[in-house]
């Protein structure tokens, strides 16, 4: 009697091993994903349809994974605040060839390699002072599989104070004659413009563009962000 007891439970013992663990049961396919985000500025004239730059830009991986990140746990930080503009992204050799720095992402304090203007971008905040005009856009179309935002910014007439009557400038080395610009992250400190210590999100060198008083200069900057199905691009 205790022997078939005991052959019995062994039976039973048997048979519960051989079902599978409820977490074999509740496994999800084993499916892998990403995230590329990749950025691309226009720099024109509003007035006369003037294009000056029409290209890509660099993304600082670390910083904006670390705004993706904040944004999503709904942290209200290091989401998108400024556009930075600089002149420090180019030099002139003795022939008059003009050679292009790469592009400052490498490490979580980058920054332009000389920042002389900001202008905030984030049309919710009280310091915009045209948020009709310095804005961002989410553009989405359902059923695709990323999303754009669009930063516009337009330097107007008047700025940046002290700029130069005319774009004639015989020197590429002018504070307002731009060759760099990024995106900046809003700082957790409450600073803003160029002491900001919100962290560098994008960074873009190009050929240099002159800003004076005769001319409007205004940039659309988008930054796609798109999700990637078994690490294969689906547009």
């Amino acid at each position: 009697m205790i022997n078939s007891q005991i052959n019995t439970e062994d039976t039973e013992n048997t048979n519960m091993q051989t079902l599978p663990e409820q977490s074999d049961l509740e496994r999800k396919p084993d499916e892998q994903s990403g995230l590329h985000v990749q950025g691309h500025i226009k720099i024109f004239d509003p007035e006369s349809g003037e294009v000056f730059i029409d290209k890509r830009n660099a993304i600082h991986y670390e910083n904006i994974s670390e705004a993706i990140a904040y944004s999503l746990a709904n942290k209200g930080q290091s989401y998108i605040y400024e556009m930075h503009f600089g002149n420090g992204g180019t030099s002139v050799d003795p022939t008059g060839v003009i050679n292009y720095l790469p592009s400052n992402t490498n490490t979580s304090n980058s920054n332009l390699y000389n920042p002389t203007f900001a202008k905030i971008v984030d049309n919710t905040s009280a310091l915009n002072a045209d948020s009709t005009r310095n804005k961002m856009e989410i553009r989405h179309t359902p059923g695709r599989v990323y999303t754009d935002i669009v930063v516009s910014c337009l330097l107007d007439y008047g700025e940046p104070t002290g700029q130069s009557a005319f774009d004639n400038s015989t020197t590429l080395d002018d504070t307002y004659t731009f060759d760099e610009l990024g995106l900046k992250a809003r700082s957790t400190d409450g600073t803003s413009g160029l002491a900001t210590t919100g962290k560098l999100l994008t960074h873009v060198v190009f050929h240099p563009v002159q800003k004076s008083l005769n001319r409007l200069i205004q940039v659309d900057y988008t930054v796609r962000i798109q999700t990637l199905t078994n690490l294969t691009s689906q547009l």
